[in-house]
């Protein structure tokens, strides 16, 4: 196991490597200058020339990936070209929402998901299994802006029950703390929960077809028992599996998300970056992204050992 561990870790180096390397390609390739927007509408040539002198801009690109790389190795993600401060104290400041919200569709696209896959697959061909399944299409189907403006015209226009915009801190209160995240997280989660869905009624139907699951209902065993005891627990390697998959839409959900309900977070933080061409902060949030999404499914692989025991690394 330790071993598996350490490989796995080490074959994050070249990966995070890759990204750095083509998310650094991408953005001085995708147009618009920060020496530019700096100097603002009266800024002459010579002033933007000045500019991107003294940021190290007007170097060869991989100059400058080599001396990024550098920074990387030292854990200095650089200086925000706009407000000079600390790409890691931007990232710190606004990671807790993102993170929050994050949790909170998990928990509860977990809470919801595998309980109407099971239905379903419990249900195979009825009325239930058939809505089920149409629901989570037609939720994979939505985009996650148009849900956000959804639930923001229901529960905060018409109904007045939930607010519109911002985070409250845990510390300010439970009540406000909850408020706020309840139209995010409901956002994130109709996709989540559909895939989830889908997924475990898939596995499910399976595994409820060998010979355990007939032998565990002769014995007498209650369905309940059956079906969450026996067959869920050796159909939840595909479930698990799906959960580290479900992280990188979940990424990309963050950032229109917390626009839409202009949440402080990273997701906000990437476009404000983007629009402002403030490269170091951008890099910054895409190796934090990354890193998450690597460590995720490495937690994902070791989960397998848990859920089947002939599993062995």
């Amino acid at each position: 196991m330790l071993s598996f561990l350490w490989k796995r870790l080490l074959a994050t180096i070249p990966v995070l490597l890759v990204v750095t390397a083509v998310a650094f390609v991408l953005l001085r390739l995708s147009g618009g200058d920060p020496a530019a927007i700096l100097a603002g509408d009266s800024g002459t040539p010579e002033t933007i020339a000045a500019i991107r002198m003294r940021l190290g801009l007007d170097r060869p690109l991989i100059v400058q990936f080599v001396q990024w790389c550098w920074q990387l190795l030292h854990g200095d993600l650089g200086n925000s070209i706009l407000s000079n401060q600390l790409v890691t104290s931007m990232i710190a400041a606004r990671v807790e929402p993102t993170l929050v919200i994050s949790l909170s569709t998990i928990l509860l696209s977990m809470l919801i998901g595998v309980p109407l896959g099971v239905l379903a697959a419990w249900k195979r061909g009825s009325w239930i299994d058939r809505m089920t399944m149409s629901v989570s299409i037609v939720g994979f189907a939505l985009p996650g802006f148009a849900l956000g403006y959804l639930w923001i015209y229901v529960f905060s226009v018409k109904l007045g029950a939930l607010p519109v915009q911002g985070y409250v801190n845990l510390a300010d209160g439970l009540l406000p703390f909850l408020s706020h995240i309840v139209l995010p997280t409901l956002t994130l989660s109709v996709v989540q929960i559909a895939l989830i869905a889908r997924v475990t009624r898939t596995s499910l139907l399976e595994i409820l077809s060998d010979d355990f699951v007939r032998t565990a209902r002769a014995k007498g065993l209650p369905e309940r028992i059956v079906l969450f005891r026996h067959a869920l627990k050796n159909a939840a390697v595909p479930i698990a599996s799906v959960v580290g998959i479900g992280v990188a839409f979940l990424i990309g959900g963050v950032i229109v998300t917390e626009s839409v309900f202009n949440l402080p977070g990273l997701g906000r933080l990437t476009v404000e970056s983007v629009l402002a061409r403030d490269y170091p902060v951008i890099q910054g949030i895409i190796i934090v992204f990354s890193g998450v999404y690597v460590v995720i499914n490495l937690l994902v692989d070791l989960s397998y050992t848990v859920f089947d025991p002939r599993i062995r690394y």
